[in-house]
């Protein structure tokens, strides 16, 4: 209220001083309306100076309002003052809404699902960069476009026009890539949040389960198909001595088929189901190659020549156990599917990375290059029938595969029809330790080992 008092009291001031000064000018005779006169043009003078200031601050008002507002004194320099708080809290309550506002955006791109804000005529009001790709827009070329005018796909237009949104919907990317989980939700007035998920490796996971259930289904009937009939022969038949023995022998052999196909699998749920094997825990390699030797030649029984490096002084950090598995499941795969008389060679080399290669080289009958990606997939066989009758599960290269990428490593395929094939351990240098610290030369453990190049 100060400055009222005060301008009640400037105002009176100029007045009375107006007034004196006009009686002054007018003289005695006419001192009466030279006071007035006075009085008037004092008030107009304040009036004037009041519309001066006035306009400066309309001007500043009419601007950007970067500056301070016109500091004059009295009622306007208030009302300047005043105003220019108003504007810088609005100013500062305006930033910080934009902040909060980028905030949440940058959230919600960081998001790993897609997220699209659509109007209440269906039209595009920001969407994320997941969402744009998992739609193919383009995400501010797109803005205040109809959805529907964009993606085309019936499942989704279909569901976004019926207006219920209990449950998702699946449909493919515009490339067909993918399979996305699309959920929409309202919320305002008629505005809806169009939600997108990435579901391909779920299905993908799924579908794997599934075929995975069913081939260990259909893997462990056909022996107890064998096994039952052979139970049903023996029972409801007299069968002479020979040949209750050879019944015996075959329902032996599909046990055996049975207990290693359930040893496989158990070993594939312990290497999905246990951490990585420490780097801290260093095997030596040369009595894995012996045992590996000794199982190759109960499994060949004389039909192969097979040679194995031997005073390897190498070792490799990780787990006995499974390295024995991965290294046992290539050599007995090799023998298997090796006719008699040929080849089998087991080397080990130091490459100039420092990495260390197991290589398991046969002369068998080579596997075509249409099948070599997917040697490793459980179950997968390029012939099912000779897979069987030599014995093999379909899951000793999909162990190998797993041991591998738990110890760092990889295993390396190399192969064509009748040539024979190669297939490669390799260990990346920080798993691999030579304690003679020099080229090692290799010598006769089953037979003569051969030297191998590189291989690329």
């Amino acid at each position: 209220m100060s400055w009222l008092l005060q301008r009640i009291a400037v105002t009176l001031i100029a007045m009375v001083v107006g007034g004196v000064l006009g009686m002054l000018v007018a003289g005695t005779a006419a001192s009466t309306s030279g006071a007035l006169l006075g009085a008037t043009i004092a008030l107009g003078g304040m009036a004037l100076r009041d519309t001066l200031r006035g306009y400066r601050l309309i001007t500043w008002l009419r601007g950007s309002q970067e500056g301070q507002a016109p500091r004059d004194a009295g009622l306007w320099g208030e009302l300047g003052y005043r105003i220019e708080r108003s504007v810088r809290q609005l100013e500062q309550r305006a930033a910080l809404e934009r902040e909060q506002l980028t905030q949440f955006l940058s959230a919600i791109e960081a998001s790993p699902n897609g997220v699209m804000l659509l109007d209440a005529g269906d039209q595009i009001e920001w969407c994320n960069s997941h969402a744009a790709d998992h739609f193919g827009l383009d995400p501010q070329r797109d803005r205040r476009q109809r959805v529907t005018n964009l993606v085309r796909a019936p499942t989704f237009v279909s569901y976004l026009q019926a207006g219920r949104f209990d449950d998702a919907v699946q449909l493919a990317d515009p490339r067909g890539q993918r399979s996305l989980s699309v959920l929409v939700r309202s919320y305002g007035d008629g505005l809806k949040l169009v939600l997108s998920h990435d579901i391909t490796e779920r299905e993908r996971s799924e579908a794997m389960r599934r075929d995975f259930v069913a081939n260990v289904s259909h893997e462990i009937r056909t022996p107890l198909t064998v096994l039952a009939g052979f139970i049903e022969t023996m029972t409801n038949l007299t069968l002479t001595e020979p040949e209750r023995k050879r019944v015996l022998v075959l329902m032996m052999q599909q046990a055996d088929r049975m207990g290693t196909l359930v040893a496989d699998l158990l070993t594939l749920a312990q290497l999905e189901g246990s951490p990585r094997p420490n780097a801290d825990r260093w095997v030596p390699l040369a009595p894995l190659l012996a045992q590996a030797a000794i199982d190759a030649k109960l499994l060949s029984a004389g039909r192969h020549a097979l040679t194995f490096a031997s005073n390897v002084e190498a070792q490799i950090a990780g787990a006995p156990n499974e390295l024995l598995s991965a290294l046992t499941n290539l050599v007995n795969n090799a023998v298997r599917y090796t006719p008699s008389g040929g080849r089998i060679d087991v080397t080990w080399k130091l490459l100039a990375d420092g990495a260390g290669e197991i290589a398991v080289v046969d002369t068998g009958l080579g596997i075509a290059r249409e099948h070599l990606p997917r040697l490793t997939e459980r179950f997968y066989r390029v012939d099912g029938s000779r897979s069987r009758d030599t014995g093999g599960t379909g899951l000793g290269l999909s162990i190998v595969k797993h041991v591998m990428q738990r110890h760092g490593g990889e295993l390396a395929i190399r192969s064509e029809p009748g040539q024979g094939s190669t297939f490669r351990l390799v260990f990346p240098a920080a798993r691999v330790r030579d304690v003679a610290a020099a080229p090692v030369e290799p010598t006769l453990a089953v037979g003569i080992v051969r030297e191998e190049p590189a291989l690329p």
